[in-house]
């Protein structure tokens, strides 16, 4: 078995990654009590959402370093409930504004800037689209549309895999490894393209929310949960990984990414939990939006 191949600075590493794991799990839970008892019902679900993402990603990973055979699932499922959070995130930043009637009226003669990453960042030619309830169902659209596909295409993934016609690792244009990646990559981009759109607009209006360090959270949580995982895998596909017995590159690759993972979502739980915390704990009406445009009637 794996504990039973590992030497005392291994099983050392392991219980203390274990250790942190169950510390971040406490962290989140200790958050979604406060969160339960202190935030208005209409942003209470979504939140705990975007506040589970860490450690459910430190969970999986755990998992997928003990049982290596089941890294297949916790990859997938971490990326399922990936999906999921970023359309939560782009919801937040709605309600955030008093919901979409409030951020309608507060631009209503405001324009979307979406010459924005990931897809359209060096595309500065392109117009400014007015913000509308259209346009807004169109950026809602683009999030759920990959928090549908998603899970979609990883159900199946594993319907392929156990029938021995997926391979993960696989990324010649034969096998069906390579579309379902290059598919999802796409889905992925829209997904980030559309809550990129939205931040941009309303990141000056949310300061007073912190609006900030949640979204740099929130890329935090992209960059190490995609990026970084698909680097780690495809270096260890061309070996510059190298293996250690008992372990092959792929599977060394993998330990090393879950790893990693571990520690940078314990980080991202605890500074969380003080980020959201505070925000809630200092400014829980929304006074900054909703007496904006009063202000400004009765000034003439």
């Amino acid at each position: 078995s794996l504990s039973a191949g590992l030497d005392l600075p291994g099983r050392f590493l392991f219980a203390t990654l274990t250790l942190m794991t169950l510390i971040a799990i406490l962290v989140f839970i200790e958050e979604a009590v406060y969160i339960y008892r202190k935030i208005p019902s209409s942003k209470r679900s979504i939140i705990i959402w975007i506040n589970a993402a860490a450690p459910v990603i430190s969970t999986t990973s755990c998992i997928g370093m003990w049982v290596p055979r089941s890294t297949m699932f916790t990859d997938f499922t971490a990326g399922i409930f990936f999906a999921i959070v970023i359309h939560k995130f782009l919801m937040m930043m709605i309600k955030e504004c008093g919901g979409q009637k409030m951020l309608l009226r507060r631009f209503e003669n405001g324009h979307f800037t979406i010459s924005t990453g990931p897809c359209c960042c060096c595309c500065l030619c392109l117009p400014h689209v007015p913000i509308t309830r259209q346009t807004l169902f169109w950026l809602k659209l683009g999030t759920f549309q990959f928090a549908v596909f998603r899970p979609v295409l990883i159900f199946l993934s594993i319907v392929l895999w156990t029938n021995g016609n997926y391979v993960l690792y696989n990324l010649s244009p034969k096998g069906p490894a390579l579309w379902i990646s290059c598919f999802i990559g796409a889905l992925t981009l829209f997904a980030l393209w559309a809550v990129g759109i939205m931040f941009r607009k309303v990141r000056i209006l949310l300061k007073c929310k912190n609006i900030i360090p949640k979204f740099a959270l929130y890329q935090f949580i992209v960059i190490l949960n995609q990026l970084q995982t698909t680097i780690i895998n495809i270096l260890a596909t061309q070996k510059v990984i190298p293996c250690a017995p008992p372990l092959s590159s792929t599977a060394r690759g993998s330990y090393i990414a879950q790893q990693l993972l571990i520690m940078e979502m314990f980080l991202i739980t605890v500074i969380s939990r003080v980020v959201y915390r505070r925000k809630y704990h200092d400014l829980e009406p929304l006074e900054c939006v909703a007496e904006e445009p009063e202000d400004k009637k009765q000034t003439p």
